[in-house]
């Protein structure tokens, strides 16, 4: 379990992250589609997940949602290296009603993102669509981790991101999972 608080001019984070969990969250934002795809993030990866957020949504909610990213990134990034007996790698496709979203991923200590969801645009409620790939960007780089989310279909906006984060969820869990036979997954022998 790891802890961590971010203050900043706009954003103001508090969050406690165990990844061994049991998927209870406790989550509060501000921006409630957001909230919710937190809690499903914290559900489907079996983290229990404690984050508050007071940030400028006066202005929008960019630097809430890219700064949640950082410390959630951060955290994970505390929690999981040096990488040692765990799978490392994972990947899981999640199908929302019509939307497929597949994430490919690697606990590499090498960032990478490739972010192929095309024509994202507009809002749900008070989250701006865009604002997805920001929030997956600031985690993955912040974590090191290498992450491929692709769109295999779909045209539902709330869908395609609701799989979006639940692809990412099922594949990080698959890639933490314990293997004492592993060692460090490496060919290197770091990560």
């Amino acid at each position: 379990m790891a802890t961590l608080t971010r203050e900043t001019k706009e954003t103001h984070i508090k969050a406690t992250l165990e990844i061994y969990g049991n998927g209870v969250s406790k989550i509060n934002t501000g921006i409630g589609f957001f909230d919710h795809m937190l809690s499903s993030l914290s559900k489907h990866a079996l983290w229990d997940l404690e984050l508050e957020c007071k940030g400028d949504l006066h202005i929008d909610s960019h630097h809430s949602v890219e700064d949640c990213g950082i410390v959630l990134g951060k955290l994970l990034k505390e929690i999981l290296y040096p990488i040692s007996c765990v799978e490392r790698f994972g990947n899981a496709s999640v199908v929302m009603d019509e939307a497929c979203v597949e994430c490919d991923l690697d606990l590499s200590n090498r960032p990478f993102l490739v972010y192929e969801i095309p024509n994202l645009e507009g809002k749900l409620g008070e989250f701006d669509c865009e604002l997805a790939e920001e929030f997956f960007r600031a985690l993955i780089f912040n974590a090191g981790i290498s992450a491929h989310i692709v769109l295999k279909r779909g045209k539902n906006r709330h869908h395609i991101i609701e799989a979006i984060f639940k692809a990412f969820a099922v594949a990080l869990r698959r890639a933490c999972v314990k293997n004492s036979a592993l060692s460090i997954p490496s060919t290197k022998g770091v990560l």
